[in-house]
């Protein structure tokens, strides 16, 4: 590696799930408000949630949200390899750009290929800053994967830098969890093993003093020091990363004044950036739900068909269940019903994909409620933009961002739009009575157009408009501060970074 000053600490988990992307989210806020120049590193993400850099680069949501926790704009290096599963294989965005599809297989014959761009990313961000709190993915002790895992304790070794372990107590087996980890690590990789220094117990509900006697257990069984017991964080407002950990209603504690509007989200099989949805659930005028229900969306006062990392897939999986009349009976009754990227795709008139890009059907007919038709090309547009309209309201800069191999033609002329990656204008979004879509994921971070979509919304339903405060990025800071004092409640940081800087 180059010559640089820069410490590292890996927080690798017992599972997927465990915390560890809020806990580096957590710990790179405590770095930053102690004066470290830290910054979030996570060598391979598999998520269909995603953000756009300022460059035009695509990376994995948790980095970007790590990146707003460093108080640092996100940037490509901090997440070099995103894995976004399509039902072909995964699509392998390479620093922030499409390297290709490719099958499991593919992609471990190319990892001597795909670690050297990690080492490289390493390279650049050693040289800028002090800290780099670095994410591991899944379980460092899958056995049959140690051989090509490069995102784990390899970096580890890599950076020589000290790991600890995050165990999530909620499932139950925690002590077998970090026992088996640490075991299996031993016997397997004993390279690795000794950059694991201790563990972490998360989401933990009850009395501690329970746990000791096992934490003493563990500890003298492993070797690794318990750095702290991290209670069940109640009203977090940042969104899971997995769409199958999805709840069926989204909602957090918060006083209610008002009487709610009914927001159904569609549970798509391939669902992405449902973040995107997560500054509705702040309102304490709003019930979202995730549901693929009859019941639900003909009783919502808008359904909202989300982004698909596989559009096709999931429109002919609407239509299997029947929902793509329910959609049309539900408009007809005057539910507000948008579409963003792959749901705005699904409702124009068809779905051309004649080099088979995402899917084996090279023309689907979709479900005919815009007057728009979208062709996929090899190209992917990657661009946070920003936009107006008045056509929904009236708005300005508007901010947000487009993950798209479609390109969308016909009636459309909802929003006038600047690609800050390119400085290109376009016009996006198409609307029809009730119906209206845009490729614009982050829509509803925009605090003014979300209270206009909701009031719209309530105006119908006879309320009278609402007029609440809720800044999203305001509320999303506040989290990340929240979430950085529970853990510096709770673990011993100082200690943490002693192992780290000592």
């Amino acid at each position: 590696m180059g010559k640089s000053g820069a410490k590292a600490l890996v927080v690798v988990g017992t599972s997927s799930g465990a915390g560890k992307s809020l806990i580096v989210s957590a710990l790179c806020r405590i770095a930053v408000n102690s004066g470290i120049k830290v910054c979030p590193f996570k060598a391979q993400n598999m998520s269909l949630q995603s953000y756009v850099t300022r460059d035009g680069g695509e990376i994995g949501l948790a980095q970007a949200l790590q990146a707003f926790a460093s108080k640092l704009e996100p940037r490509r290096e901090f997440n070099p390899i995103l894995l976004k599963a399509t039902g072909k294989g995964s699509q392998v965005m390479l620093m922030g750009k499409v390297y290709g599809t490719l099958s499991p297989k593919e992609y471990y014959e190319k990892k001597g290929f795909f670690w050297e761009k990690v080492r490289s990313a390493l390279e650049v961000l050693k040289e800028e800053y002090e800290l780099i709190v670095v994410e591991g993915a899944g379980s460092p002790a899958e056995i049959n994967l140690l051989d090509s895992d490069i995102v784990n304790l390899r970096i580890a070794s890599e950076l020589k830098a000290p790991a600890i372990l995050v165990a999530d107590i909620d499932k139950g087996g925690v002590f077998a969890s970090i026992y088996g980890t640490e075991k299996l690590l031993k016997i397997f990789a004993p390279s690795q093993h000794k950059a694991l220094k201790g563990f972490v117990i998360n989401k933990f509900r009850g009395d501690p003093d329970i746990l000791q006697p096992g934490i003493i257990a563990i500890e003298d069984l492993t070797g690794l020091k318990c750095y702290g017991i991290i209670p069940f964080f109640e009203d977090l407002k940042i969104a899971e990363e997995d769409g199958a950990g999805l709840p069926l209603r989204r909602y957090y504690f918060k006083e209610n004044p008002f009487e709610k509007v009914k927001v159904v989200v569609l549970r798509l099989k391939f669902i992405a950036n449902f973040w995107d949805f997560d500054p509705l659930v702040l309102e304490p005028d709003v019930e979202l739900v995730y549901s693929l229900r009859h019941e639900d969306i003909l009783n919502a006062d808008a359904v909202i068909i989300p982004g698909s990392k596989n559009t096709v897939a999931d429109l002919k999986f609407l239509r299997k269940l029947g929902l793509d009349e329910v959609l049309k009976q539900a408009v007809k009754k005057g539910v507000e019903l948008v579409g963003i990227c792959g749901g705005f795709q699904m409702l124009g008139e068809v779905i051309r994909d004649p080099d088979c890009v995402e899917s084996e059907e090279k023309e689907v007919k979709a479900l005919g409620l815009l007057e728009a038709e979208t062709i996929f090309v090899g190209e992917k547009v990657t661009t946070q933009v920003l936009a107006e309209t008045d056509q929904l309201g009236s708005y300005e800069n508007l901010w947000g961002y487009e993950i798209h191999m479609g390109r969308t033609y016909g009636d459309l002329f909802l929003f006038k739009a600047k690609r800050l990656a390119t400085g290109e204008e376009v016009i996006d979004g198409s609307k029809k009575k009730s119906v209206w879509g845009t490729y614009f994921h982050g829509i509803f971070t925009n605090d003014d157009f979300r209270r206009g979509f909701l009031n719209r919304l309530r105006e119908k339903k006879g309320l009278k408009p609402a007029s609440t405060q809720i800044n999203y990025f305001k509320e999303l800071e506040s989290t990340i501060d929240a979430l950085a004092r529970q853990v510096k409640k709770f673990v011993d940081v100082k200690e943490l970074w002693s192992l780290v800087f000592n």
